[in-house]
């Protein structure tokens, strides 16, 4: 199964978070912060949203930083997602 987004949104994977800190203690799954790096895994067409026109920028395999409470997770055959709109992405990672 895969996801198709609509519109102006996004789905990204996240890229895995740090499991130790830079002095070397290892955290809990628990204590470990929502990773705001994430992969681009689909992009919905653009289109005309809220009147506006919007042109997608970024594309599937491209790294961005998301806001941290952004988006609706979504798991789909054992996979978590987030679906983003364009908006809610920050930055590209290069």
């Amino acid at each position: 199964m895969t996801i198709k987004p609509l519109l102006d949104r996004v789905v990204v994977k996240s890229v895995a978070a740090e499991e130790t800190t830079k002095s070397g203690i290892i955290l809990a799954a628990s204590a470990q912060e929502k990773p705001q790096i994430a992969e681009v895994v689909a992009v919905g067409p653009g289109g005309v949203v809220d009147g506006k026109e919007v042109v997608m920028y970024v594309k599937v395999g491209d790294k961005v930083i998301t806001g941290k409470y952004s988006g609706t997770e979504v798991k789909l055959d054992g996979e978590e997602y987030t679906i983003v709109r364009q908006s809610d992405i920050l930055a590209v990672v290069e």
